[in-house]
């Protein structure tokens, strides 16, 4: 438990046994069976085979349940194979987009994952096509809601420009609210949380940005709509366009953008710090797809089954209360729709490609992504990966509907909980900034090594094929180096860049305006710690020269702070060569005395 003290109403919140039942039942006003609403002119809706019932023995989500061994969700069962699911069925398409010619597994295989009952008809889930949606025709949808005429009922829907892309594609995003003036300042004096909604960050993963289409209009005209009542949202379909573009999972310049939360080296990641920075939400939903093939068959003779692999953040100094929110608020009542919609799910794990190495392990713990950068800044955050990447069009329909029916959940728990979040958030704004100066920060950890109970497929009959795996855990972390936490962090005046970036993330950021000096650690050993030994702490005066720079820890994002800081952090500036060198830095043990002034 942390050393403060979460306030009673709200510990009842996150810890009371009506908690589930209440997100339930909001989200069952949100049905995820009825399709979306059509303008007059799109193509009406196309009934599917019904989807396969869940395996009776399936086992079933216990919310009482431990965290770490906590089921994800039944798998259906096997059924017969249909001719509506198999390749030779599938919508062709071109190369790069196209469903394979020979996909990674058989017809019994296939026929475990129906289309579903509902037919989503965004630009590139069309009959007929050979690409998914293109670029053009995404901004052309964007500004298609954005320009539409509305009730005054249904809110404002505002067209965010957030930049380009690295060949220069514009970056942009919906924003979804009650209020006519829907700026940044407004709708944090609404006490309403905004949502953020995201896709696309990997080039090579199609399905997630056409989902994120179909949310759009969903919320603009159709049954998310509703929801705007409790909460603001902002989608952001395709954040990598020219991954999109050459059909591949990086950027533009090479830069994995999932990677580049914290360094914010592309201006693809940029622009989602400056959501994050501006709009402060409560909730980031990060939207991928996985690969079907891979070692899965080699090393352990099976398919991957599951519809979707789900996880929130996981990342040394989370606040606990953040995980508390994230499992019970949003994921329990996830995996229980998802059921409802005959999808299974699981926690998101890899393996690595080496044959002998059985071990599989949940997603990073680094602080460099979406999802942990997010928890780093008191929100709430998720990753929902679906199958995908190598199937082209096959499945597609399935692929978009498991993402539809994810955030509409998250949605629907966020409207839910709405004041809930409001007050944790602010609670811990404040509690974070009192824990300066004292207690210790976790500055490198560990995932905790446990067995876990995976279920893939058989590829020859479909079958589920059970089996224990060496199981990296993210939801228990072992710290590796622990230091005292300072009241804040003494920056050389060179280091300007290190400065923009935190300020880009919204970290609070002084520089002196006199000499002064201040008691502290120094660093010691090699210039970077990226794959060293850890940094000896030096007990120092330290001289703080006018026109250098100083970060507190009295703020809400102290603990991102420390991510980038701690020389010793595998995502940290020093790390990777934002910060020259370890003289550049110092921790302050004593809050510094002197002429001190707020960077605007």
């Amino acid at each position: 438990m942390p050393a403060f003290t979460l306030p009673t109403a709200l510990l009842r919140a996150l810890l009371g046994a009506a908690l589930i039942g209440a997100v339930a039942a909001c989200a069952s006003n949100v049905p995820l069976d009825r399709p979306p609403p059509r303008p007059a002119t799109a193509p009406s809706v196309t009934p599917a085979p019904a989807p396969v019932a869940p395996a009776a023995s399936a086992p079933s989500a216990s919310p009482v349940a431990p965290v770490e061994t906590f089921p994800i969700g039944a798998a259906p069962a096997p059924a017969a194979p249909q001719p509506a699911a198999s390749a030779a069925s599938a919508v062709p398409g071109s190369a790069g987009n196209a469903t394979p010619a020979t996909p990674p597994f058989g017809p019994a295989v296939a026929a475990r994952f129906p289309a579903p009952a509902v037919h989503y008809d965004t630009p590139g889930l069309r009959e007929g096509r050979d690409e998914f949606t293109t670029q053009a025709e995404l901004q052309a949808w964007l500004h298609g809601i954005a320009d539409a005429p509305r009730a005054p009922t249904a809110g404002a829907v505002r067209l965010l420009a957030l930049g380009a892309s690295q060949s220069g594609v514009p970056l942009e995003a919906l924003l979804y609210s009650r209020e006519p003036v829907a700026d940044a300042a407004t709708l944090l004096r609404t006490g309403r949380p905004t949502v953020l909604l995201i896709g696309g960050q990997h080039g090579d993963e199609p399905a997630a940005s056409e989902a994120m289409l179909v949310v759009a209009r969903q919320l603009a005209e159709g049954r998310l709509n509703p929801l705007l009542d409790r909460i603001n949202v902002i989608v952001m379909p395709r954040a990598n366009p020219d991954g999109a573009q050459a059909q591949r999972r990086a950027s533009a310049g090479g830069v994995d953008i999932n990677r580049d939360h914290l360094l914010l080296q592309t201006p693809e990641a940029q622009a989602l710090a400056r959501l994050l920075r501006e709009y402060r939400p409560a909730l980031i939903v990060d939207a991928h797809e996985y690969a079907v093939q891979g070692p899965w068959l080699e090393k352990f003779g099976g398919v991957q089954r599951a519809d979707a692999l789900l996880q929130y953040a996981t990342t040394p100094n989370l606040p606990p209360f953040i995980t508390r929110a994230a499992e019970e608020w949003f994921r329990q009542p996830l995996v229980d729709a998802l059921r409802r919609e005959r999808l299974s799910a699981e926690w998101y794990y890899t393996t690595s490609d080496d044959p002998a190495d059985k071990t599989v392990a949940m997603g990073s713990i680094v602080p460099d992504t979406v999802r942990n950068v997010a928890g780093l800044e008191n929100a709430v955050a998720f990753l929902v990966e679906t199958r995908g990447i190598g199937l082209g069009h096959l499945h597609v329909q399935r692929r978009v509907h498991t993402q539809v029916s994810a955030v509409s959940s998250l949605l629907s728990s966020a409207a839910g909980r709405a004041a809930d979040l409001v007050k944790l958030r602010g609670y811990l704004d404040a509690a974070i900034p009192a824990q300066a100066c004292q207690g210790e920060a976790t500055i490198s950890a560990s995932e905790t090594r446990s067995e876990h109970r995976l279920t893939l497929l058989d590829p020859v009959t479909g079958a589920d094929k059970s089996l224990t795996v060496d199981w990296d855990s993210a939801l228990t972390l072992q710290p590796r180096i622990t230091r005292a936490r300072p009241c804040g962090y003494w920056l050389a005046a060179d280091a300007n860049d290190a400065v923009r970036r935190l300020r880009a993330l919204g970290v609070q950021v002084q520089q002196f305006a006199q000499n002064a000096s201040a008691q502290g650690d120094e660093y010691r050993g090699a210039a970077s710690a990226a794959a060293g030994a850890p940094l000896q702490l030096v007990d120092a005066l330290i001289d703080l020269p006018a026109g250098s720079y100083y970060v507190p820890l009295t703020q809400p994002l102290a603990n991102l702070v420390i991510a980038a800081l701690e020389p010793n952090g595998p995502a940290s500036y020093l790390a990777h060569g934002v910060i020259a060198d370890a003289s550049r830095v110092a921790r302050v043990r004593v809050p510094p005395e002197g002429s001190l002034t707020a960077l605007p």
